[in-house]
């Protein structure tokens, strides 16, 4: 079943009201007229397929360790580990992640160890500059999603963005393969922790969220959109106006990639009803 996620267009005199209903009632949209040039999805997703069929050697150099959440995450590496299920099996996805690259002599890696430089994987040249193209609009919508958001709120703009110097904000670069019948999902029912989620979903599909009566719908959005979603920071910070929602992703397809952008405040942002 797919899901009746509205179609927002941003160049609409009338988004703001629309964003804030969708936020409020369901915490997803669907948007067009973000200004992120059509290219940048085509050459992540191209980046994205030539980074997960290096070779297990290359990627083990590469992969996250204990002290550093930067690298290659293995395939069915996680299990939820909330204990509501227990007994269920591993995620069906292999990633990559990535963090906000914070300069070297920035002052924020000496109060939080979750500040570093990310590990760029030197058999793609070019994978910095693509990453950080696409990084960089990402930075630009969410900031105006944000402008948005405090405007409806009624709560002043630079108050919320000043929360977000040196943020830990970060990316997930996925590759979801097709979820076997006798196995659960890509990835296990859950609901974002950031502000706001930017996603140019797989044209395969797979990603279903939880409807209001319980059920699971899919969501249907247009080639040209991004999936906007929102976290438990703003659902927390809104007072409880704005919804975070849960959702999955059952691949039955071919191989899915997806490279969501989440937006998080600096280390030291205390999240309260604003």
């Amino acid at each position: 079943m797919e899901a009746q996620i509205p179609v927002i267009d941003l160049d609409n005199t009338k988004c703001e009201k629309y964003l804030d209903t969708a936020w409020r009632e369901i915490g997803f949209a669907c948007i067009t007229g973000h200004q992120i040039n059509l290219n940048l999805f085509t050459s992540m997703r191209s980046l994205l397929k030539r980074l997960f069929t290096l070779s297990d050697e290359i990627k083990t150099t590469y992969q996250i360790t204990p002290n550093n959440y930067r690298g290659f995450v293995p395939l069915s590496f996680f299990t939820p580990n909330r204990g509501e299920r227990t007994g269920m099996q591993a995620d069906i996805y292999e990633a990559f992640k990535l963090h906000w690259e914070c300069p070297a002599e920035h002052p924020v890696r000496e109060e939080c160890s979750l500040y570093g430089s990310n590990r760029w994987v030197s058999e793609l040249e070019d994978m910095a500059e693509i990453v950080s193209n696409y990084w960089n609009a990402c930075d630009d919508l969410s900031e105006k999603l944000l402008y948005f958001a405090a405007k409806s709120l009624g709560v002043d703009f630079q108050s919320l963005f000043s929360a977000f110097e040196a943020p830990l904000t970060n990316m997930t670069l996925l590759r979801y393969p097709p979820t076997p019948e006798e196995s659960e999902y890509g990835i296990h029912p859950h609901k974002d922790t950031n502000i706001f989620t930017l996603l140019h979903p797989d044209p395969n599909g797979g990603l279903e969220i939880k409807g209001p009566d319980g059920s699971w719908i899919e969501i249907n959005c247009p080639e040209d959109a991004l999936v906007i979603n929102t976290g438990e920071m703003l659902e927390l910070w809104s007072g409880g106006h704005y919804t975070a929602t849960a959702h999955r992703v059952i691949n039955r397809g071919s191989d899915r990639y997806t490279f969501p952008y989440f937006m998080v405040p600096n280390h030291k942002v205390v999240i309260k009803p604003l």
